[in-house]
C-alpha cells in the first residue's frame, strides 16, 4: 500500500533528526490539583500539571535529552516522576523512586530530571510515592524510533491509554486498605474503566489505512481485555522491545503494560465499531453491585452513521504474550551466574493488617534512600545486609546473567515489573502449576522479552537479564496495592562501579534537606541512617512483629467483630445509662422546682 506525502515527510524528518545531533526536549511541569469528572458520574480533586487534566503526552526520539523540570505545587503532599520502562543507562538517580533513588520533592519544592533517552516504544510516566499516581499523575510518554522495522508499514500512530477510575482519593483508600478492619487484604475496587481518561471516545479512522495503536495500561489495578469488533490486531511491540508481527483478535494488557499494534482500516465506511476494555473482574474480591467493569470506545468510519452496541462475549480468549518473538531474536541467556528464588504470599502480621511478601518480607522504605546508601558506604556498599532487612536487597555484579523464579503463592494474578531492565521471559505456568519445577521443562531457544510480565494464580515465572546498568532498580507487582503493602525487592547492582561514576545533583539534596520535606530522609549511610558501624541496624524502619501462634485472617476478623461489638454494647449502656441518669435528674429537678414553688 502507497504511503501518504505527510508519511514520507515523517519518515524523512525522523531519519534527518536521527543523523544529526541529538535534539535537548524540555518539558515544565508544575503539579497542581485540578477538578475532573471522566467517567461522567463524580467530580472529584486530581493532579494535574500546568492546570489541565489528562497529563501531557511526553514525546521524544531515540537519543535525544529529556529534561523536565518538576515543581510541585500540591500544597498538601510531596511527589516525584518515575519514567515507567525506560531504563535510565547511567542515570539511575533519575527513576524517581521516592525512598530508593531519589527523595520526594515537597510542596513548594523543585526538581530537574535529566537524562538521554536510548530506546524506543510506548511508555508511561507517573509518580511513585504512596501510591500517589492514581489520583491522576500518569501519563503516555512515547520514543519514536528512526530505525523502527515498521516505519514504513503504517500511515498514522494513534495513543490510546487504558485506566481504571477511583472516586475516592488515594490516602483514605490506603488507609482502610491497610487496616485491621480489612485482615483478608481485599484491594478497593475500581468504580469505571477509562480509555485515554474517559468513556466513549470516538477515533476516526481513514478507509485503507494503516495505523500503529499504542495501547498504554496506566491502572492501579484493573487489566483490561480488549478487543475490536471486525478487526484484526498485528503485534508489533510490547514494553518497548519490536517483535515480529502477530495476530491477535484481543489482547490482556496488564496495568504498566504496552503494547503497539498494526491495524489496517476497511475500505467499507458504511459502519462504525465498537472498541472494547473489559476490566478483569477476577482480580476483584467483590463485584459491588452496578459496577460496569467495560469501556467502549468507537472506531469511526462515518461520523453521521450511529455507534454501534458491543457485542456480548461468551469467554475472553487472548493472546499468549509468552508466544511472541522479539525482532532482534536475542537467543536464551544461558548458564544464569546467579540464579535466585522469590516466593510471592500474603499474609496477616501482629498489628492485624494483610501484607505482601517475597520470602516473607515486606518491603518497608529505608531511612536513607538505598542509592545514597550506595554511594556512602564504601566497600560496604556490596553487603546486601546494610540496606535493611525489609528493603529485601539482593546485590548483583556486574554483567552477570541473573535468574529470577518466581512462586505465586497467592490465587491472584500479579504483573511483575523490573527497573532498569526489560527481561526475557523464560518460563511461565499455567495456573495451579505451583512452584517452578526444571525437570522436563523445554527453555525457549529464543524468549520474548519485556519489563512487565503476569504470573498466574499459584503458577510461576522465570526471567533472565544481563545485570549491565549499574544502579538501584526495584523489582515489584504492579498492582499499586500491592506495592503499597510491600510486594517489592531491590536489586543493588554494581554498588561499587556506581560509586565512580555517579554524583547526586544538588537539587536531589535540597528536596531531602527541605523543611518541609514528608517522608524525611537522612542522605547517608546504611539503612538506619548510621556513618559508621554500617551492620548495626538498630533504628531502622522494620515492619510489625509477627502475629501471635495461631492467629490466621479469619481470626483477626473474629477479634474486631467481637471487639466492635464489645465496644457497641459498651456504648448502649452507657446511652441508655445517660438516658436513665438524665430522666432522673430531670425529675428531680422538677421536685426541687415544684419545692421552690410550693414556697
Amino acid at each position: 500500500m502507497a504511503l501518504s506525502l505527510s508519511n514520507y515527510l515523517i519518515c524523512f524528518v525522523l531519519t534527518f533528526c536521527s543523523l544529526a545531533e541529538a535534539a535537548t526536549r524540555v518539558y515544565n511541569f508544575t503539579a497542581e490539583w485540578v477538578r475532573a469528572n471522566p467517567d461522567g458520574l463524580f467530580e472529584r480533586p486530581v493532579i494535574g500539571i500546568n492546570g489541565q487534566w489528562p497529563l501531557p503526552r511526553i514525546e521524544v526520539i531515540v537519543g535525544d535529552r529529556l529534561i523536565v523540570n518538576l515543581n510541585n505545587n500540591l500544597g498538601n503532599q510531596s511527589t516525584s516522576i518515575h519514567f515507567h520502562g525506560l531504563f535510565m543507562n547511567g542515570t539511575s538517580h533519575m527513576d524517581g523512586v521516592v525512598g530508593t533513588t531519589q527523595c520526594g520533592v515537597p510542596p513548594g519544592g523543585s526538581f530537574t530530571y535529566n537524562f538521554t533517552v536510548n530506546q524506543a516504544g510506548s511508555y508511561l510516566y507517573h509518580s511513585h510515592l504512596d501510591g500517589q499516581y492514581p489520583d491522576g499523575f500518569r501519563g503516555p510518554l512515547i520514543v519514536q524510533d528512526p530505525e523502527s522495522p515498521y516505519n514504513n508499514r503504517y500511515d498514522e500512530e494513534l495513543v490510546i491509554t487504558l485506566s481504571d477510575w477511583y472516586h475516592d482519593e488515594m490516602p483514605g483508600l490506603i488507609k482502610r486498605f491497610l487496616s485491621v478492619t480489612n485482615p483478608t487484604g481485599a484491594e478497593p475496587v475500581p468504580n469505571s474503566a477509562l480509555m485515554n481518561d474517559t468513556q466513549n471516545l470516538q477515533i476516526q479512522v481513514q478507509p485503507g489505512k494503516t495505523y500503529l495503536m499504542r495501547f498504554i495500561n496506566m491502572a492501579a489495578f484493573a487489566a483490561q481485555y480488549l478487543w475490536i469488533e471486525g478487526h484484526t490486531f498485528r503485534i508489533v511491540e510490547v514494553d518497548g522491545v519490536w517483535t515480529e508481527e502477530a495476530e491477535a483478535d484481543l489482547i490482556y494488557v496488564s496495568a504498566a503494560q504496552r503494547y503497539s499494534v498494526l491495524l489496517t482500516a476497511k475500505n467499507d465506511t458504511s459502519t462504525n465499531f465498537a472498541i472494547n476494555g473489559a476490566m478483569d473482574a477476577d482480580l476483584f474480591d467483590k463485584f459491588p453491585e452496578g459496577l460496569n467493569p467495560n469501556v467502549t470506545s468507537f472506531l469511526v468510519y462515518d461520523p453521521s452513521a450511529p455507534m454501534p452496541t458491543p457485542s456480548l462475549v461468551d469467554e475472553y480468549n487472548e493472546f499468549d504474550d509468552h508466544m511472541l518473538v522479539p525482532y532482534d531474536r536475542e537467543p536464551l541467556l544461558e548458564n544464569p551466574d546467579y540464579s535466585f528464588k522469590l516466593d510471592v504470599k500474603m499474609d496477616n502480621l501482629g498489628d492485624g493488617v494483610n501484607y505482601a511478601f517475597m520470602n516473607d518480607i515486606t518491603y518497608v522504605r529505608p531511612k536513607v534512600p538505598s542509592l545514597f546508601t550506595v554511594l556512602t558506604t564504601g566497600a560496604e556498599a556490596s553487603n546486601p545486609a546494610i540496606y535493611g532487612v525489609n528493603t529485601n536487597t539482593f546485590v548483583l555484579e556486574q554483567n552477570q546473567v541473573i535468574e529470577i523464579i518466581l512462586n505465586n503463592h497467592d490465587p491472584g494474578k500479579h504483573p511483575f515489573h523490573l527497573h532498569g531492565h526489560n527481561f526475557q521471559c523464560v518460563v511461565r505456568g499455567e495456573e495451579n502449576s505451583n512452584d517452578y519445577n526444571p525437570e522436563n521443562v523445554t527453555l525457549p531457544e529464543i524468549p520474548m522479552k519485556r519489563d512487565t510480565w503476569v504470573v498466574r494464580p499459584n503458577g510461576h515465572i522465570v526471567m533472565r537479564f544481563r545485570a549491565d546498568n549499574p544502579g538501584v532498580w526495584l523489582f515489584h507487582c504492579h498492582i499499586e496495592w500491592h506495592v503499597d503493602s510491600g510486594l517489592t525487592v531491590t536489586f543493588v547492582e554494581a554498588p561499587l562501579e556506581l560509586q565512580s561514576s555517579l554524583s547526586i545533583p544538588a537539587n536531589h539534596y535540597a528536596a531531602c534537606n527541605a523543611a518541609n520535606a514528608y517522608p524525611k530522609f537522612q542522605t547517608q549511610g546504611n539503612a538506619a541512617g548510621r556513618t559508621t558501624d554500617l551492620l548495626n541496624l538498630e533504628g531502622a524502619h522494620v515492619s510489625p512483629p509477627p502475629l501471635p501462634e495461631g492467629f490466621t485472617a479469619r481470626g483477626i476478623v473474629a477479634l474486631v467483630f467481637s471487639i466492635l461489638a464489645a465496644l457497641l454494647g459498651i456504648a448502649a449502656v452507657i446511652w441508655y445509662g445517660v438516658g436513665e441518669l438524665a430522666q432522673t435528674e430531670q425529675a428531680s429537678g422538677m421536685e426541687r422546682v415544684g419545692v421552690i414553688t410550693e414556697k
